[in-house]
């Protein structure tokens, strides 16, 4: 059902950029020449790409850097590079990001991770995308932030719903073809109303 998403849509547009954003144990940052490597490593896992089409090469991640900062460039936001603080090592991305395709939700902006294995079930993610959130929410006047991946991927899910996301329906992802049996996706949103009912005065 429709009813269930909002008609108003974000003004998605150019806002002032934030370089780093910290947290008590992370910092969010701009990409560095020295995070491609352990980035092509961390794609090229079959355990962190499992719920995605497939992994990447050295050279496809690389070009995936690009294209993030590219989107940096055009939107004063993006997916931001994780450093652990007390490691000072990159860990993969936290953020924010115009998805390409069109679908009923879209132009919108989503909230999205990836994270190497050896950071799993340490809470870093849903720390970080709380920090994207409220870059989202308090400076770029975003009206609301949607997430989405496959029903199986419930480390995911969980993060989504840490951080105040509701799940909203399943949709069929329109750049997978019918066959693919990672089509089918869960859909979560959270409203900048429902983030605010969720922070301490």
């Amino acid at each position: 059902m429709r009813s269930e998403i909002t008609a108003a849509r974000n003004s998605i547009g150019y806002f002032k950029r934030s370089s780093t954003l910290e947290t008590s144990r992370l910092i969010l940052r701009e990409w560095r020449d020295t995070d491609v490597a352990p980035f092509a490593k961390l794609n090229a896992n079959q355990r962190v790409m499992q719920h995605l089409p497939g992994t990447l090469s050295y050279e496809e991640s690389a070009q995936m850097v690009k294209r993030i900062k590219t989107h940096f460039e055009k939107h004063g936001f993006g997916l931001w590079a994780v450093e652990i603080k007390d490691q000072q090592q990159f860990a993969g991305f936290i953020g924010l990001s115009v998805p390409k395709f069109t679908a009923h939700f879209t132009p919108c902006v989503e909230i999205g991770w990836r994270l190497d294995v050896p950071f799993w079930n340490q809470g870093y993610a849903s720390e970080g995308a709380r920090a994207a959130l409220e870059f989202g929410f308090t400076q770029c006047h975003l009206n609301e932030v949607f997430s989405f991946t496959v029903p199986a991927n419930g480390a995911s899910r969980r993060v989504m719903e840490k951080i105040g996301m509701s799940y909203i329906e399943n949709f069929d992802h329109p750049t997978l073809a019918e066959d693919d049996p990672l089509r089918n996706h869960v859909l979560y949103r959270i409203t900048r109303m429902e983030r605010d009912a969720l922070v301490p005065g």
